[in-house]
């Protein structure tokens, strides 16, 4: 499956719409937080349930009444992309009721680095030095943000911050095996639409979570707040972004998703009120800054071999 065109989209109005993106991805932690009964699986059950609802509407007012014919149903990097989106579904939203919004998203913005790592071992393809020293200084913020929870109440931490730390691992990791499969794809010549793919993983959210969610305890306003997510926190940010990324290229795709910590750390705070650690900012700080400078200065040598290229 191809996507659709999109006519009429230029560079800036793309690089604004994955500014939007970016916003929509960043409001669950505060969503989360306005959760009054539902929690833990349930969270994660409605979230996807309600994006399956969403994307049953909207993928074939996008692509065509025939889309869900046209889907690769006999593709195992399909139902692989599908499964990850499913672990990714699960693991955010279950890490968020178990531990700090900033810690979750922090840990969630390691996925292109993870990326590099994982492509590098099933394709064999040689990372520049710049994403190798990226990968240590992220994997140094890592390790301090997480050891600022052995100091937590006097050298002791709960099970459920650590184990909602451990959760969080679960989305960057899910994440760098969906954009292996889809870069194997596009090589072999035979491009995976994820959008789609994402409406498989809501899916299988749904059925495994379900089990787990009952009996279900969320009142009428959390299912409010939980339809809110799965439309415009996860399914109508996640065709966006497919668009954008037609026009983009990857690396400003990637530098402006990083907004979505911004983003999600400064909501939480000022509605919420729920304050990152500081051991949680300066790791933070660390990893955002390792991603923006490994992409920052990979723009510039592909500019550069551009400019070659012109100048030849």
């Amino acid at each position: 499956m191809s996507l659709p065109d999109t006519p009429g989209w230029t560079h800036a109005r793309a690089a604004w719409a994955m500014v939007l993106v970016a916003l929509l991805w960043s409001t669950a932690g505060v969503v989360t937080r306005q959760l009054s009964h539902a929690q833990g699986f349930e969270v994660t059950f409605w979230r996807s349930f309600f994006t399956v609802l969403s994307l049953l509407a909207i993928l074939p007012a996008w692509q065509g009444p025939g889309v869900f014919a046209r889907m690769p149903w006999g593709r195992r990097a399909f139902w692989l992309s599908g499964l990850c989106w499913s672990v990714m579904f699960t693991a955010f939203m279950v890490a968020l009721t178990m531990t700090g919004v900033a810690r979750v998203l922090v840990t969630m913005s390691v996925a292109p680095l993870l990326t590099a790592l994982i492509s590098r071992v099933v394709t064999g393809r040689r990372l520049p030095a710049r994403t190798w020293a990226a990968i240590v200084a992220a994997g140094a913020g890592m390790a301090w943000m997480f050891a600022g929870q052995l100091n937590e109440s006097g050298g002791t931490v709960g099970a459920r911050e650590w184990l909602g730390s451990l959760v969080a691992l679960g989305v960057p990791l899910a994440a760098a095996v969906q954009w292996t499969v889809a870069q194997r794809s596009q090589a072999q010549g035979e491009p995976l639409d994820l959008v789609p793919a994402v409406l498989i993983g809501a899916l299988i959210s749904c059925a495994v979570t379900l089990p787990l969610a009952w009996p279900f305890q969320a009142t009428g306003r959390d299912l409010a707040w939980l339809g809110f997510l799965g439309l415009a926190q996860l399914a109508v940010p996640c065709v966006l972004a497919m668009l954008c990324a037609q026009v983009l290229p990857a690396a400003e795709v990637s530098l402006l998703a990083l907004l979505e910590v911004v983003f999600g750390i400064a909501l939480v705070w000022l509605i919420a009120g729920e304050a990152p650690r500081p051991e949680v900012l300066a790791g933070g700080s660390l990893v955002i800054g390792a991603l923006l400078g490994n992409e920052l200065l990979g723009w510039r040598t592909r500019q550069q071999a551009a400019d070659g290229i012109r100048a030849a």
